[in-house]
């Protein structure tokens, strides 16, 4: 007998977590409903600032910006789960006008004036952008939700996909699953093609290129009209975590900067992170232009010292500074459809998603590379993710209210290899990038020296064939193994991978029978349960905290 949920309950929900912007939707009355936020908008910036008195989180963060760059945060994204020492946090960290400094385990610390002085990790940031997507889905449904499915991008490795899952529980939020982005895209596009329909089998490309990341899927959709489901088989993923939007706008930014220095001789500006800031919302604005118009024009009003700048860029010249960018997209591409073992001409559909895939050269590189094919603009770009999220998480729960949703299966990869250094140096596969999940695999280990009774096993993920070259997922020893002379204990290990792309292992000493199951932990800096509880209760006290200047400054307008 099971339980069912109480009325008051919401629906869970689906959130695209973006790198720049942000989504939620939800299934309900037999369809999804992208969630409109307090402003009306679909979409939410990912951005938080802090002023004297209160927090600002989505678009009236980002409306700030320019006034308070100091405390203004975005991009949170390309900084969760990856270390301060990351060549491409340091990369980014000269660009950013806010100050990150190294905190605990490596950790990158977001430093910002509120209150004193407050350092925030990257999980806290990406919190209370999944809180305000939660508030969002809480004002439109007049319900609590508490359940979610959240997206990532489809390279995100362990410790990555484990940080977002922590910045949803300091949200608030039971992640019910984390899912990859194209995945989620093509549930988006193709469940109108299997729910009820006698279409024949399509092999689809997702191509998701956002504000931070590309990724790029092939799946097989199949109807399955023959067994009564629908299944969506992912063959194979490839991406680039740093290559999107902001890219391009960084691009832009630094044109500009040079043309300025050009015009007028004062290097001080590269200082100058308000003139800094005004010029990339500049530049944001002439990048959309651009997609419509061959040339468009950039004016700020006393950017820097005094001076009113002036500029014209051209389509072409936006093109030129980031052709490099946009051939790594087609090469990421090919690299898939290499993975998959898929020649171009049997590509049903090209899908896009992502707000960047409006831009009229990737789009063109695209259809050349596929000869001439016609690209799909069915799914809305912004929305397809969230989308898709809000449909598994109806799976997920039963909340859907259509029998037919039932009867809808979802096969994902794991985007990267798995494996355990060897002879002190190599790495060695035992679970291959592209391998269907959920997965178990098992492996017989043993002894290497007379008489030893604790094993250190390193367990990597990555492509390379030395373990130096690859990321450390985490190492662990198995102890109490009794003394025998070496190769003669026998150790069974399994190492599973769970539908979240979640790695865990359990070893079993076959002689005693004794087991012990281990979830790796990260060796990038994963949350402990004490700090994830220590960051739920200092989220509330902001909350608090915002509630009660909310309430002070609606007294001074009252009549």
């Amino acid at each position: 007998m099971g339980f069912l949920p109480c009325d008051d309950d919401g629906p869970a929900v689906g959130i695209d977590l973006g790198t720049t912007y942000s989504c939620v939707a939800v299934w309900r009355r037999g369809r999804v409903e992208v969630i409109p936020n307090d402003q009306g908008n679909l979409t939410t910036p990912s951005c938080v600032a802090f002023t004297d008195t209160w927090r600002l989180i989505g678009d009236a963060a980002s409306n700030q910006a320019a006034m308070n760059p100091l405390n203004t945060i975005f991009d949170a994204k390309r900084l969760i789960g990856r270390r301060f020492s990351d060549v491409a946090v340091q990369g980014d960290i000269k660009l950013w006008p806010f100050k990150v400094a190294s905190g605990k385990d490596d950790r990158p610390m977001i430093v910002v004036q509120y209150r004193g002085e407050e350092k925030f990790s990257a999980e806290e940031i990406s919190a209370m952008v999944l809180f305000k997507m939660k508030e969002t889905a809480e004002a439109y449904l007049d319900k609590t939700v508490e359940k979610a499915v959240i997206t990532v991008p489809v390279y995100f490795n362990d410790s990555q996909r484990q940080a977002t899952m922590d910045a949803g529980a300091i949200a608030g939020l039971d992640v019910l699953r984390i899912i990859n982005e194209p995945t989620a895209a093509a549930v988006a596009y193709g469940l109108g093609k299997v729910v009820g329909s006698s279409d024949k089998k399509k092999r689809v490309l997702i191509f998701d290129l956002g504000g931070g990341t590309l990724d790029v899927s092939v799946l097989n959709i199949d109807p399955g009209v023959d067994i009564d489901m629908g299944i969506f088989e992912v063959k194979a993923t490839a991406g680039d975590t740093h290559l999107g939007g902001e890219d391009f706008n960084g691009r832009m930014v630094k044109h500009l900067v040079r043309e300025f220095l050009r015009k007028y001789k004062r290097p001080e500006i590269r200082g100058d992170q308000r003139a800094l800031r005004r010029l990339r919302t500049a530049c944001e604005k002439a990048k959309r232009m651009l997609s419509s118009t061959a040339q468009t024009t950039v004016e700020i009003d006393s950017l820097h010292g005094g001076v009113d700048f002036y500029a014209t860029v051209s389509r072409a010249k936006f093109e030129e500074l980031n052709m490099d960018l946009f051939r790594r997209c087609m090469d990421t591409v090919d690299k898939c459809l290499s993975d998959a073992d898929v020649d171009k001409s049997s590509v049903d559909d090209v899908v896009l998603v992502g707000g960047s895939t409006r831009i009229p050269k990737v789009r063109s590189l695209l259809q050349d590379l596929f000869h001439g094919k016609a690209l799909c603009t069915s799914v809305n770009p912004d929305e397809a993710v969230a989308h898709g999220a809000a449909v598994l998480a109806a799976i997920i729960t039963g909340d859907a209210d259509v029998d037919e949703l039932r009867d809808v299966l979802l096969l994902d990869v794991t985007p990267l290899s798995l494996g355990v250094e060897t002879r002190g140096v190599f790495m060695t596969v035992l679970i291959p990038r592209n391998t269907t999940i959920p997965v178990r695999k098992r492996d017989n280990f043993t002894t290497c020296s007379d008489n030893q009774t604790t094993a250190l096993i390193k367990v990597y993920e990555g492509e390379g064939e030395r373990t130096k070259d690859n990321n450390l997922l985490g190492k662990f020893e198995l102890t109490g193994i009794p003394p025998a002379p070496r190769g003669v204990p026998k150790i069974k290990i399994t190492y599973d991978i769970d539908a979240n792309c979640v790695l865990k292992v359990t070893a079993k000493d076959k002689t005693t029978g004794r087991s012990n199951s281990i979830t790796i932990t990260s060796d990038k800096g994963r949350l402990s349960k004490e700090e994830i509880e220590r960051m739920v209760k200092k989220a509330e006290k902001y909350k608090a905290e915002d509630e009660e200047e909310m309430k002070k400054a609606e007294g001074y307008v009252t009549p």
